[in-house]
């Protein structure tokens, strides 16, 4: 007998962020796993380059230019999916501010850049949730994931903004939840450490990557790859009674 329990063939995907970095490997490993990614990302040339990596690997894609927080760009990238596939089955908030601010101390955050480090990490994912709440409201099933950060455990200073709104992420989270269990739509949250990608971070460096590894269980860099199995995981039918929880996914760096 076939076991389709963590099958999410054929599932429609939202991937914010999707251009670059983890959002990236999302879009390769749901298509590979025979989802259809629709990938939501702001910046054109990135958006390009990974559609036609997931096409020419032979899966499908809708390419959708998104600024996720801007209301009326997040309901657009929805309704473009909802005609194309007449359905969303996942929404992956994985969209972020983080790899471009440097690490300075909270009273010398720059108003500007507080303002659009919350803007987008909060804002943005509480537009795409909005924007696709209806839909799987309908439909009478959903996956909404959420991702936050380990940084907020360990209250990590000198990003006070990205910790803030990570946190707010969790809070939100369990609203969701609350609010769409009873139309059957799970709304969930990855806590992930940090995870080495191809984006240079700006206050990134060895010693500090040294640091992160010393204080996980697992003593090794956190890559897309062990971040891909949960997501998959939380949108397949074997995650169907988990809703309202963060998980940790940081090589024990943290503990909830």
């Amino acid at each position: 007998m076939t076991n389709n329990r963590f099958d999410v063939s054929g599932k429609v995907v939202i991937i914010t962020g999707a251009g670059q970095g983890i959002g990236r490997d999302y879009a390769l490993a749901f298509a590979e796993a025979g989802a259809v990614p629709v990938l939501a990302e702001i910046n054109p040339d990135n958006l390009d380059s990974v559609a036609n990596e997931v096409r020419a690997a032979g899966g499908d894609c809708l390419a959708a230019q998104t600024d996720v927080g801007d209301p009326d760009s997040a309901q657009a990238m929805v309704d473009q999916a909802l005609t194309a596939y007449g359905k969303i089955d996942v929404l992956i908030n994985n969209a972020a501010i983080f790899a471009s601010i440097p690490s300075r101390p909270f009273d010398e955050i720059p108003f500007e850049e507080w303002q659009a480090v919350l803007h987008v990490n909060i804002t943005g994912s509480y537009l795409c949730g909005k924007s696709v709440a209806p839909a799987m409201r309908k439909a009478g099933e959903g996956r909404i994931i959420n991702i936050s950060s380990g940084t907020v455990p360990q209250g990590a200073p000198g990003f006070m903004h990205y910790v803030t709104s990570k946190a707010a992420v969790i809070g939100m989270t369990r609203v969701m939840a609350r609010e769409l269990g009873d139309h059957n739509i799970n709304v969930n949250a990855i806590m992930p450490g940090y995870t080495v990608t191809e984006i240079d971070h700006a206050s990134m460096n060895d010693d500090l990557h040294e640091m992160i590894t010393s204080h996980r269980l697992l003593k090794r860099h956190e890559t897309p790859d062990d971040l891909i199995g949960l997501a998959l995981f939380l949108s397949s039918p074997a995650s169907s009674f988990i809703s309202g929880q963060t998980i940790a996914c940081c090589g024990g760096e943290v503990m909830l």
